[in-house]
């Protein structure tokens, strides 16, 4: 039980970590990965949380109040 308790534990602050990084940090992470795969003719937009729903979020900042959303050209 103390297991299972300190694993969701650990994983929450793991994913809070992530979405505390500053968006244009992470953007130009998801920037960086996109062309090494070869992706050309996008866009990566930062916004606000649930703000955009036609778009795909690739990733979560700012302690989780901004989104990052990227769409295809």
């Amino acid at each position: 039980m103390k297991r299972i308790l300190l694993a969701i534990g650990l994983s929450a602050l793991a994913s809070s970590a992530f979405a505390a990084k500053p968006c244009e940090e992470l953007k130009a992470e998801i920037d960086a990965k996109l062309k090494a795969k070869g992706v050309a003719s996008y866009t990566l937009e930062i916004v606000d949380k649930g703000s955009v729903t036609d778009k795909q979020v690739v990733g979560t900042c700012d302690g989780g109040t901004k989104e990052i959303v990227y769409q295809r050209n």
